[in-house]
């Protein structure tokens, strides 16, 4: 599984990162950051919550 976030959608709302603490960050400069590119199938559930959550429809999970 890959991350992929398209940041001109992404408005760093961090409803990702409630999802997924271990995959997405935002930080005090307002960005969003992905720790893990690539993380493991175990997170997967996680991760397609936070797809689920964002608004913009910005990040996709490849593979």
């Amino acid at each position: 599984m890959r991350i992929v976030v398209d940041y001109d959608l992404c408005e760093s709302n961090a409803l990702c990162m409630t999802a997924a603490p271990e995959v997405f960050e935002v930080r005090d400069d307002d960005f969003l950051y992905v720790l893990q590119d690539e993380p493991s199938e175990e997170l997967r559930a996680k991760v397609e919550e936070a797809v689920r959550r964002c608004p913009k429809q910005a990040i996709v999970i490849e593979g």
